[in-house]
C-alpha cells in the first residue's frame, strides 16, 4: 500500500495544483483527499456541482467530507437541464452533462491558473458506456486513478488503509439515470426520484435505485435484500405512492447497474 502512495504522490508532483471535479463518491474522494495531502491545501480546491440531478444529501456529504480534512472547495451551480440536448435525454446525455461541468472548470483556471482539472475516473471505467469520457478529452480533463491503473477495488483498498469513511460506500450515478432515454428529464421527476429513495435509505436499504417509468416506478435492491425488501414493501410503497407514482413495484431481478443501458447494448449506473 505504500508503494501505491509513493506511485500517486509521484504521478502528483508534476503538477501545480488541482481542480477535482468531487461529488462525494470513492473515487472523487480519494483524487481529492490525495491531492489535498501530496499538493497541498493552497493547490487544491475540491468543486462540487449543484446540479438537479445531485442528491441534496450527497452534496452535504461532500461538503462534509472537505470540512473533516480541512479541504477547500466551492460549490457552483451547472444548469444542463436548460440545455434540451441533455432533457430529452439522448443516449448519450452523459456527454452534455460532463460538457456544462467541464466548461464550468475551465472558467475557474483563471482563478487557480496552471491548475490540472482531474476527475475521479477509474480503470474500471473504460469497460463501461460513458460518454462523459469524451468530454473529459475535449476539455483536457485528467483521470489521475485510470492513469495509474487502478481499479475501483485498489481505490477501496487505499480508501480503508487511509481510514477514509467513504471506503466502502455504495455508488451513487447521477439520478438522471433511473430515467429510461427518451424520456424527458425534468426537475419534478428527478426529485421524486430523489425523495423515493430516500424514504429506502430510512428504511435501510442503502444501495438501492428507484427507477421511473412515468407513471409508475420500480425499486432495485441487492438481490440478497429482495425478501427484506418485500417483507417492508407495503409500508414503504405507501410513502412512496404519495410522491406521485401510481404503482410502486419491486424489480425481482434486483439491482443491476445499467440495467437501463440494456436496449443500447451497453453498461452505465
Amino acid at each position: 500500500m505504500q508503494k501505491n502512495l509513493k506511485k500517486i504522490e509521484q504521478w502528483l508532483s508534476p503538477h501545480k495544483g488541482a481542480i477535482v471535479a468531487f461529488s462525494g463518491g470513492v473515487d472523487s474522494s480519494l483524487v481529492l483527499y490525495l491531492s489535498r495531502k501530496f499538493l497541498g491545501k493552497d493547490k487544491t480546491i475540491g468543486v462540487i456541482s449543484a446540479s438537479e440531478s445531485y442528491k441534496y444529501s450527497e452534496l452535504l456529504k461532500a461538503v462534509d467530507f472537505c470540512n473533516k480534512y480541512d479541504i477547500e472547495y466551492k460549490i457552483i451551480q451547472t444548469e444542463e437541464l436548460l440545455d434540451e440536448d441533455y432533457y430529452s435525454n439522448p443516449h448519450n446525455r452523459c456527454y452534455f452533462c460532463k460538457n456544462h461541468l467541464y466548461e464550468a472548470l475551465e472558467a475557474l483556471k483563471t482563478e487557480y491558473p496552471g491548475y490540472s482539472i482531474f476527475n475521479g475516473t477509474n480503470k474500471d471505467d473504460s469497460d463501461d458506456y460513458r460518454p462523459g469520457h469524451i468530454s473529459a478529452s475535449e476539455h483536457d480533463v485528467v483521470s489521475p486513478l485510470a492513469e495509474m491503473d487502478l481499479s475501483k477495488n485498489d481505490i477501496r483498498d487505499i480508501a480503508k488503509y487511509l481510514d477514509l469513511e467513504i471506503w466502502n460506500k455504495p455508488s451513487s450515478p447521477c439520478l438522471s439515470t433511473r430515467i429510461p432515454y427518451g424520456s424527458t428529464i425534468t426537475k419534478e421527476k428527478l426529485r421524486q426520484i430523489e425523495e423515493a429513495e430516500e424514504t429506502l435509505n430510512m428504511n435501510g436499504f442503502n444501495d438501492v435505485r428507484v427507477r421511473h417509468y412515468g407513471n409508475y416506478c420500480k425499486v432495485e435492491v441487492p438481490q440478497d435484500r429482495i425478501n427484506d425488501l418485500q417483507r417492508n414493501f407495503s409500508k414503504i410503497s405507501q410513502n412512496v405512492l404519495k410522491l406521485g407514482f401510481e404503482k410502486c413495484l419491486v424489480d425481482e431481478e434486483g439491482l443491476v447497474s445499467g440495467k437501463l443501458n440494456r436496449d443500447i447494448g451497453h453498461a452505465e449506473s
